[in-house]
């Protein structure tokens, strides 16, 4: 009996506790680099995740344009 009824509230409790550990400091960069905090959402989906980290990571920033437009 492998499957989601073999996980309580605790583990889905933990589960989500472990996500905002993750999310919330996520959020937070997304937002100084000039993106939205919704994009953390991508970081749910498996192989997206790693794409999205990549793009951004060699992307002009939002922020950075808004500063050399200055």
């Amino acid at each position: 009996m492998m499957g989601y009824e073999a996980y309580g509230t605790f583990h889905w409790g933990i589960g989500l506790v472990g996500f905002l550990i993750f999310a919330i400091p996520g959020v937070m960069v997304l937002r100084k680099a000039g993106y939205s905090g919704w994009w953390i959402l991508i970081s749910l989906i498996p192989i997206l995740n790693v794409i999205m980290f990549w793009v951004f990571a060699f992307a002009r920033w939002p922020l950075e344009e808004r500063t050399a437009a200055r």
